[in-house]
């Protein structure tokens, strides 16, 4: 292929975007990449450099039967030029695949800087380009400007807000023994999973909550935090009061435990819950579920200790612990197809944080098929969606599909992977199956490309 082609132009230097622009250029069409640093700085960033590491130098576990590893393993089968990279820079940590950060983005840099095909711009782009095929990876700092014109695009009151996203729980995991299924006044279908505490429990987890370790804030972050009133960090509330969580998320008016008798009974009455926590839903098909009001900015280690106090959440095991940081991203249910495709602009796609997935090797993965996608679309192709029984066609199955109302940046799992045909206990086995399925229909879905 040659210049004849129109260019892609993505926007946007982190690893979505790098990744982005990379697979466009491999496909022979030209891109012109803008980077809006240094002519306009970022709060987070250090560097001018192209996907720099902003928190960790980590990518997460290497092992393919761990959620991380299964898409590391699926991106480098499929030619991924960040992963590649880090491969290369990769330093000891333990089963981790982490790098050395500054080389790592030093050779991005000077790799996709000097591509025939790269046309490489330190620029702020201020308005989507409107007769361009482009792929929108500008990440959770997106500039004022450009998340004003993405607000007129998708139609949004909002995208940029100061985000405090509940755990999500592996709903395998929690006591079934001591959590039921309820809805309040058993109004509609019952949709939650309801933990009930007594008094003591509920005493003993409230001191906990007024005593926890908070991460800290970046300052950025502080001067935007001010915004999340109407949303406060469970901590937040325990702190206002030995009721307040009682008068708030964890109400107990309303749930009945049907297994134990009608709680509405006056010879019941000692049976009622002092206070319950509730669990959403998160998936189709109920493996995730979300801790309602659980939104949080305590330190990881904590939230594990703390919530696994929660009665029938005692052997919880999370699949995205609670956050607490200025956030921007999209309603992806609403707007974007599992390809990364807008619904209401096929020549626009988007990747990273910004669509709500979480982590940098999720950040890569949707660099590698928003890029993909938009060569194609040049190229007169029809836009591909991954495997749904792969790492990658499952998160973006998910973002695509997941409940508009209730949507939240998800990192990989094995939780959105669709069921396999039989139980399986023993979860190292079960995530060894889960990695095998989509290995195999991996390989078969690029054979059948070829």
């Amino acid at each position: 292929m040659t210049l004849q082609h129109k260019p892609v132009h993505v926007i946007g230097g982190g690893l979505a975007g790098t990744e982005a622009a990379w697979q466009v250029a491999q496909a022979g069409v030209p891109v012109i990449f803008s980077e809006m640093r240094p002519v306009r700085q970022s709060p987070a960033h250090h560097s001018e450099e192209l996907a720099e590491l902003v928190c960790s130098n980590s990518f997460g576990a290497m092992s393919s039967d761990r959620a991380a590893g299964l898409l590391q393993t699926e991106l480098r089968r499929l030619g991924s030029i960040i992963i590649e990279t880090a491969d290369k820079h990769a330093v000891p940590a333990g089963g981790a695949l982490a790098v050395d950060r500054g080389i790592f983005s030093q050779e991005l840099t000077h790799t996709l800087a000097s591509h025939p095909l790269i046309d490489f711009r330190r620029e702020e782009v201020t308005e989507i380009p409107q007769d361009e095929v482009v792929v929108l990876a500008t990440g959770p700092l997106t500039s004022p400007a450009l998340t004003e014109d993405l607000q007129k695009i998708t139609g949004l009151d909002y995208l940029s807000f100061f985000d405090a996203a509940s755990p999500i729980v592996v709903g395998e995991s929690i006591n079934y023994d001591i959590a039921f299924l309820a809805s309040r006044y058993d109004k509609g279908e019952a949709a939650y999973l309801n933990c009930p505490f007594n008094r003591a429990e509920y005493l003993q987890f409230w001191q906990a909550l007024c005593e926890a370790e908070q991460a800290e804030l970046k300052d950025f972050e502080r001067e935007t935090a001010k915004f999340f009133e109407g949303c406060l960090p469970i901590e937040e509330l325990a702190q206002r009061g030995e009721d307040t969580m009682r008068y708030g998320p964890l109400k107990p008016i309303g749930l009945f435990d049907s297994r134990l008798g009608d709680f509405r009974a006056p010879e019941n009455k000692e049976k009622r819950p002092y206070a319950i926590a509730q669990l959403r839903q998160e998936d189709k098909a109920g493996q995730l579920w979300n801790m309602v009001g659980f939104q949080t900015n305590l330190k990881w280690g904590e939230q594990k200790r703390i919530f696994q106090m929660i009665p029938g959440l005692e052997k919880a095991e999370f699949v995205r612990m609670g956050v607490m940081h200025r956030n921007t991203f999209i309603n992806s249910p609403e707007l974007l197809g599992a390809n990364l495709q807008f619904k209401n602009r096929p020549t626009l796609f988007a990747a990273g944080q910004l669509i709500g997935t979480e982590g940098y090797t999720a950040a890569t993965a949707g660099g590698w098929l928003a890029g993909t996608n938009a060569a194609r679309l040049v190229l007169g192709l029809t836009p591909l969606a991954l495997p749904e029984t792969t790492m990658m066609g499952s998160l973006f199955a998910f973002i695509s599909s997941a409940s508009p109302k209730h949507f939240q940046p998800m990192p990989p799992n094995f939780g959105i992977l669709p069921e396999l045909g039989q139980k399986i206990r023993s979860k190292p086995e079960r995530h060894g199956q889960y990695r095998d399925r989509a290995l195999a229909d991996l390989e078969t879905w690029q054979q059948r490309l070829a």
